[in-house]
């Protein structure tokens, strides 16, 4: 498949357009824009309005206006590069019109005593008269009529002018083609839309504050078309997968019952509410690809683990797979007593694992003996061989992008994909992100879940925190005192963190204090870890390696070192390592004052909530979307017009559109199915359509 010609004008060199030469032309691809199509995306975000007055008396100073005047007297300049001033008058009252550096006799050309002109520009007081200093436009009025009422104001990089811009954008617009609607026609109807290309002039038209608004429909149905094209990517990418042939697993509750009646409390409703639903993906012969989002101790070890059961009940297998070794060995830990209680064979796999050890598990694995398999990816590699995969969980998504997720789908032939995230993630971010996914959310706290109480400590009263640890550890409890991330160097971080821990074993004793950070080798970050999860250190010192999943129950206490160096999400994390036990627990927030107001609001927010779904709405709010899971690793895509912080809806709307689209036309076939062939080529979606013309 190959781009369609109707498209052609659009993806032509920059350079193409009026007005723009090798020297803008390279200005313009720092913003991004190196074809005319870049530049129909880029919209005015604000605008000028131009339209003629009678007169500048009655206006709000300072502002931009434009009246016809008759030129009076020039005062020339009184030292080189002093302003020269020239006097003229509206309809009602005079004003000056102010230039620096004007060379000979240009200001005579351009405003000759006694004529009249059009001045258009920003009128200031200065010492009670009013003055425009070098007006944006000098006409005869005559030729006045060129000026737009409203000019539109486009983002602009050092040494390109707003003039270079419209001009470039105007050329730009002459090559929009009409283009037959991809939207919905209903929806299109409801919202009152316009067509593609006249959306497109309307955006790039603004006649007021209104036009530049997300809210505007114009941009409103441009925003749209971005996200439809996303989304239209994640519904192929999903019913590319979902083709794949999957096999219906179905259970048959033994193995789960006995675990469930070994548990001493019972599940929450959202525990079995996704439990129910993973089972109903996984009996039917569809390859399931659902995300299991649960916020920090939701509960989502339990529901991955009655999953991997239903694997085995139908006589596969299934594996779990985490991001690190601690990790892996982690879920080991909590998943063992489960299995015990269910009967069934639980192994870990890691890049640890060597020689005959590794050839045992091997075996051991494709003769079907194990059952359930944990590890890190080390259970991707080539000689990983099951005898019958049916589940693969991965856990932490956000170190996975769409395409490992479909490499993990290749693994197991015909393997169900359930993929475990402990961030809770705002709806139009989860959509961003896993729209090629069906989600499950726990939103309760299981029982016995105690509150964590949180904190806010001034730096200043380091001492009287040590105290309280070192009352905490006679008690026979431990903590964690989380360092500060420094962003200039990995070198900074270490010797902050091995300072405090110098610090704290100094104050608290020998052996009391362990320390694990990101530049340790893994054998001794895996000893430490040990050494705090077995009691043998009271207080553990760390850099942010602890953040996911480490799970002490015994721990109650977490301090983090300058708090507001933190995001909201990564704090709301840390704190969740504590509450996991009987005791009461703490999270103490220790900052640098003075606070800055964002960085107060955040700290404030987590006083406030353990709702991480509220929190993760706020950090979002606060940050914008690119931040919120560091644009570089997160697989977001980047939007021109779409805002997904201010157009949610939009996204979920966009979303089930192009699913239905898919569902009626699963190879874009019919006329809509054509349209939107030339948004995805319009959009540059070429996994997107790749997956068309492989399918």
């Amino acid at each position: 498949m190959s781009r369609p010609a109707i498209l052609f004008p659009l993806f032509a060199g920059v350079e193409t357009l009026d007005g723009v030469g090798p020297k803008s032309a390279k200005l313009l691809a720092q913003m991004g824009v190196e074809r005319p199509r870049d530049l129909i995306f880029t919209l005015p975000y604000a605008v000028i309005d131009r339209r003629r007055r009678d007169t500048i008396n009655g206006a709000q100073f300072p502002s931009t206006l434009t009246v016809e005047v008759t030129v009076g007297a020039h005062v020339p300049a009184r030292r080189k590069g002093g302003p020269a001033r020239v006097f003229v008058r509206d309809a009602e009252t005079e004003f000056q019109l102010v230039f620096f550096h004007a060379r000979g006799d240009y200001l005579q050309r351009l405003l000759p005593t006694g004529q009249r002109r059009v001045v258009s520009g920003k009128i200031e007081l200065f010492d009670g008269m009013a003055q425009m200093v070098h007006p944006d436009h000098v006409l005869p009025p005559e030729e006045a009529g060129d000026l737009p009422a409203h000019e539109p104001v486009y983002p602009l990089t050092a040494g390109l002018t707003q003039k270079v811009m419209q001009k470039a954008a105007t050329s730009a617009l002459t090559r929009v083609p009409a283009l037959p609607d991809w939207i919905d026609p209903a929806l299109k109807a409801r919202e009152g839309w316009a067509d593609w290309d006249v959306a497109l002039k309307a955006a790039h038209a603004p006649a007021g504050l209104a036009d530049v608004a997300a809210e505007a429909p114009a941009r409103q149905r441009l925003a749209y078309d971005e996200l439809m094209a996303h989304q239209l990517t994640l519904a192929l990418a999903r019913a590319s997968m979902r083709r794949g042939k999957g096999r219906a697993t179905v259970g048959t509750k033994a193995l789960q019952d006995k675990v469930l009646a070994a548990l001493p409390y019972a599940p929450t409703n959202a525990q079995i509410r996704a439990v129910a639903e993973i089972a109903g993906d996984m009996a039917s012969d569809r390859r399931m690809s659902r995300l299991l989002q649960g916020d920090v101790g939701a509960g989502k070890t339990l529901v991955a683990f009655l999953a991997l059961l239903i694997a085995v009940e139908a006589g596969g297998q299934g594996v779990m797979m985490a991001p690190t070794e601690i990790l892996a060995r982690q879920h080991l830990d909590s998943l063992r007593p489960l299995a015990e209680s269910a009967g069934v064979v639980l192994e870990l796999l890691t890049g640890r694992d060597k020689g005959q050890e590794r050839a045992r598990k091997l075996a051991a694995l494709a003769s079907g003996r194990i059952g359930i398999l944990v590890g890190t990816h080390a259970v991707f590699q080539k000689d990983v061989a099951f005898h019958d995969l049916r589940l693969a969980i991965v856990d932490e998504q956000h170190r996975f992008g769409v395409a490992q997720r479909m490499e993990l789908g290749a693994k197991g032939g015909a393997a169900d994909v359930l993929v475990m995230t402990a961030t809770p993630i705002p709806r139009s971010l989860s959509l961003a992100q896993y729209g090629d996914m069906d989600v499950s959310v726990l939103d309760e706290k299981p029982a016995g879940r105690k509150p964590v109480k949180t904190a806010l400590i001034s730096a200043g009263r380091y001492d009287e925190v040590v105290g309280h640890l070192r009352q905490a550890v006679a008690e026979g409890r431990q903590a964690y005192w989380v360092c500060p991330l420094v962003e200039e160097s990995e070198v900074v971080d270490l010797t902050a963190a091995e300072d405090r821990f110098k610090a704290l074993r100094a104050a608290l004793g020998e052996g009391v204090v362990g320390l694990v950070h990101g530049q340790m080798p893994p054998a001794d970050k895996d000893a430490a870890m040990a050494d705090f999860v077995a009691g043998r250190s009271k207080v553990l010192v760390a850099t942010t390696v602890i953040e996911v999943g480490v799970n002490v129950p015994n721990a109650s206490i977490m301090v983090i070192e300058r708090a507001e160096t933190f995001g909201l999400a990564q704090l709301h994390q840390l704190r969740g390592r504590v509450g996991r036990g009987a005791a009461e627990s703490t999270c103490l927030l220790m900052y640098q004052p003075p606070l800055g107001e964002t960085a107060e609001r955040r700290l404030q927010i987590l006083r406030e909530t353990e709702d991480g779904f509220r929190i993760a709405e706020e950090d979002l709010a606060m940050r914008g979307a690119g931040d919120l899971i560091g644009t570089a690793q997160s697989g977001l895509p980047k939007f021109r017009i779409a805002d997904l912080e201010r157009q949610s809806a939009l996204m979920a709307v966009a979303q089930s559109d192009a699913r239905k689209l898919l569902a009626d036309d699963p190879v874009l076939e019919t006329p809509r199915g054509k349209a939107a062939r030339v948004l995805l080529w319009l959009m540059e979606q070429d996994r997107a359509i790749r997956l068309i013309s492989v399918g």
